[in-house]
């Protein structure tokens, strides 16, 4: 073979390997990007493997490790840190307040058995819970649920001088917010109503005015008004239990043969 020859062939062959190489690439599309691993300041943080409700008793399976940046972890936040114990030093606790999944635990939302019950738990400083009887007829159709506010009102029979009698009606406290319906301290999902056998309701009061209560549960029918949502604190500080002031209705009377004998206050 003459020296031309090997030449052609080899110059056909180059270019028929670099067509080969041209057109697999294209084929096969851009290659994969480089991965490259930067470290980060980050540590294991306990959360919640799934949503925990109000009042729930937990178990070592409702917690996970999540790796979480360091930067972002607050001291109220249970880390690795804190030793091998640490998840089993929330394991069996009561939730006191609702949970969600991927959610940080920290220790003021939980608290462990002989630590208070959970009304006592999710009770704020200062204030009482009292209950008082209710029925269909006097709490919007058992449509009111814990956590909804209500305005508390006392119906009342008076006699007055000749063995006439009249009723009268006052609203003793504005505002107050519903701890528990019968033995539910929080709404299950999807529910609209109360149980059917629920006949009492719990109250967030103060000790004066669960005083006051007391006695107006005495003297007649008490009654809850259901508030709207949207009706919160103007100062966007929330809703609080507060009673009526300057009003008609600041305070219980007792009348005696149609003479009043007692006021009672409930400021």
């Amino acid at each position: 073979m003459k020296r031309a020859q090997l030449i052609g062939i080899s110059v056909a062959a180059g270019a028929g390997l670099l067509a080969f190489v041209l057109m697999r690439s294209m084929i096969s599309g851009p290659s994969e990007p480089t991965k490259v691993a930067v470290p980060v300041n980050a540590t294991e943080v306990l959360v919640a493997r799934r949503d925990i409700p109000l009042g729930a008793i937990t178990k070592d399976t409702d917690f996970r490790w999540q790796t979480w940046p360091a930067d972002s972890v607050t001291p109220t936040f249970i880390t690795q840190a804190a030793g091998p114990d640490a998840m089993a030093s929330v394991t069996g606790a009561i939730a006191r307040s609702p949970l969600l999944e991927g959610e940080p635990i920290s220790r003021n939302k939980l608290i462990k058995a002989g630590q208070g019950g959970v009304l006592a738990a999710i009770l704020p400083s200062g204030m009482r819970a009292i209950s008082t009887r209710i029925k269909e007829e006097t709490s919007a159709g058992r449509l009111i649920l814990p956590n909804d506010r209500v305005d508390v009102i006392l119906t009342r029979r008076l006699r007055g001088q000749g063995s006439e009698e009249h009723y009268v009606s006052d609203t003793l406290f504005r505002n107050v917010r519903v701890l528990a319906i019968g033995q539910a301290i929080d709404s299950k999902e999807g529910t609209k109503s109360a149980e059917g056998s629920a006949n009492t309701a719990t109250l967030e009061l103060t000790p004066h005015q669960s005083e006051m209560l007391a006695l107006a549960n005495s003297m007649g029918e008490i009654s809850l008004a259901l508030r709207s949502i949207a009706d919160g604190d103007p100062n966007g500080t929330g809703p609080t239990a507060d009673a009526l002031s300057n009003e008609r209705g600041n305070a219980v009377r007792i009348l005696r043969y149609g003479v009043l004998s007692r006021e009672y206050g409930v400021n």
